[in-house]
């Protein structure tokens, strides 16, 4: 089980030092600020076992397939795309591409949800977020998959404002406050989103068979992608797209530290682990970054010809 002791790649992407088989969009490096972790691949003989305990799931969860092994390790499936085992001590991740996946979509999904195992066993708590930079700041928006992320975040791309992360976001506690780590220089769009805020003649590639969602490079040269960690400025918590056809108004309101505590609990990426200790920790860190941390509820109407309106009242609502 154990991978090659050599590894053509190096990268850091959310403070991680990643040790890789294959190149990964993050910018080199070799210094760990928070971890190592190392990614190597694996023949199908070394999933043969873990696939037997995915075997006799219900149907509608063929798509994906989790799976949390006697021995401590997460074995993790995409069907038809790829499989992904990531060992007890979150220290190696054991992969292998299937049948249609393109490298654009293997890296998305490795360097997202399956990183996301291994921060968590090693005692890492990421955010749901796409985080950008305002004056040399980190500012993030928190919310579910559907919320408006990441659209919010290419209408700050769009006026200049870098991205630093998108999906997931991993931060370090220094004194009293906090440092946001950059993620890979990429980030998701639907095309008509991509084409109205990125430009029509913007490039992605699909993340997948299932989905026209796009995975769209970020150039590394400082207008569109930060790659250092930044002081986090504020979060804003996303409510849930609106329901009724009302157009509702854009409103930005304080929350009290315990009413951001409750909903930075719920902005937890990956919800699959729930181990005592792991929950022990979500309830440390929201508690910190709600008594350090400005958070606010974000509610706006979810309309292209809207969303610099909204990019503006945040911009307003930072200075005042």
């Amino acid at each position: 089980m154990s991978p090659s002791a050599s590894f053509p790649h190096v990268y850091q992407i959310y403070g991680i030092r990643l040790k890789s088989h294959w190149p990964l969009p993050g910018h080199k490096g070799s210094r760990p600020d928070l971890a190592d972790v190392e990614l190597f691949e694996a023949p199908s003989a070394l999933f043969a076992e873990a696939s037997r305990h995915a075997v006799g799931r219900p149907e509608g969860e063929d798509w994906f397939r989790h799976v949390h092994l006697p021995d401590g390790s997460d074995y993790l499936r995409w069907s038809r795309l790829f499989e992904f085992l990531i060992l007890s001590d979150g220290r190696r991740i054991a992969c292998r591409e299937l049948e249609s996946a393109s490298p654009e979509s293997f890296q998305t999904y490795l360097i997202g949800q399956v990183l996301s195992f291994a921060l968590v066993k090693r005692g890492i708590e990421p955010l749901h977020s796409t985080t950008v930079v305002i004056d040399g700041k980190a500012v993030a928006f928190l919310g579910d998959s559907g919320y408006g992320k990441s659209s919010l975040g290419a209408a700050f791309l769009q006026a200049g404002y870098p991205l630093l992360t998108d999906d997931l976001l991993v931060l370090k506690e220094e004194g009293n406050r906090f440092a946001a780590y950059p993620g890979p220089p990429r980030i998701k769009l639907f095309p008509n989103i991509a084409r109205s805020l990125l430009g029509e003649r913007v490039n992605g590639t699909p993340m997948n068979s299932e989905t026209s969602k796009m995975v769209i490079p970020l150039d590394r040269n400082g207008k569109m992608y930060r790659q250092e960690p930044l002081p986090l400025r504020a979060i804003y918590v996303l409510t849930p797209p609106p329901r009724s056809l009302r157009v509702p108004r854009i409103s930005i309101r304080s929350l009290s530290p315990r009413r951001a505590f409750v909903e930075l609990l719920k902005g937890t990426f990956n919800t699959i682990v729930v181990e005592p200790a792991r929950l022990e920790r979500q309830f440390d860190l929201a508690t910190r970054l709600a008594a350090r941390v400005p958070v606010g509820s974000l509610s706006y109407p979810r309309d292209l010809r809207r969303i610099s309106q909204v990019r503006e009242s945040i911009l307003r609502e930072l200075q005042g």
